[in-house]
């Protein structure tokens, strides 16, 4: 008998944070693969006795790779299990969820997506922001800093990510912000926007940094841990 997979997504890393849908799905989960920022206390919700496996992904460190966490996936269901894939933020957001489903599809394994607060969100709660405002802050766009290789992608959208009027929101972006800085004044964004370095969102790490797209770059130098970090642009980031 094929079992089931629950593709949780467990928040910016504050358990309070996690939906009670999701904390249900923890709690009568068989097996637990989940990130490395998922971790800790949000692992508590856990049904005793069940499978705990970290498959989590972070950058210059040795990590599983997706097909050994796609394959883990289908054999825990092929036993029959209730598995939960734990994911932070939320699990549709640069979290690899398409490689996972195809996994499951091809195998014929049923799955469900629970999602949950994105850090993008907790982000500009932590910040005391919120992320659109009427007339001057009509769009948001969430972008990767990163790709497969480590660099600035080279397909980004600058000019949509140079708009005035967006509020931006930088996944994974701290090592590559300098370049992104530079593509992104060229393209005639103010060095003056407002800029948030927010990291560790929601947890007793946290730490919030204000400054601008041209000081940023600095500021990450002097100031960023190596906590998982998102970086906000845009007429909002002024906390005004």
């Amino acid at each position: 008998m094929s079992g089931f997979v629950s593709f949780v997504s467990s928040g910016p890393g504050d358990p309070e944070l996690l939906t009670l849908k999701a904390v249900n799905r923890l709690q009568s989960a068989d097996a637990v693969l989940f990130d490395d920022l998922s971790a800790g206390p949000i692992l508590e919700h856990a049904r005793a006795g069940a499978d705990l496996i970290g498959v989590g992904k972070r950058a210059g460190r040795p990590s599983p790779k997706q097909d050994h966490v796609s394959r883990l996936l289908v054999d825990y269901a092929r036993s029959g299990a209730r598995v939960v894939r734990l994911k932070s933020g939320d699990s549709g957001l640069f979290g690899r969820l398409e490689e996972e489903i195809t996994a499951l599809t091809e195998a014929g394994i049923g799955y469900e997506i629970i999602p949950g607060v994105t850090s993008a969100m907790a982000a500009a709660a932590a910040a005391g922001i919120p992320l659109t405002r009427r007339l001057t802050a009509r769009r948001v766009q969430f972008v990767t800093g990163h790709d497969v290789t480590g660099s600035l992608p080279e397909d980004l959208n600058i000019a949509a990510l140079a708009d005035p009027a967006a509020t931006t929101v930088i996944f994974m972006g701290k090592r590559t912000f300098g370049e992104l800085t530079r593509r992104l004044t060229a393209a005639g964004m103010s060095p003056d926007t407002p800029a948030i370095l927010a990291e560790s969102v929601s947890t007793p790490a946290q730490k919030i940094v204000r400054g601008t797209l041209l000081t940023m770059e600095k500021l990450i130098a002097d100031e960023a841990s190596d906590g998982p970090a998102l970086i906000l642009l845009g007429p909002l980031a002024d906390g005004k």
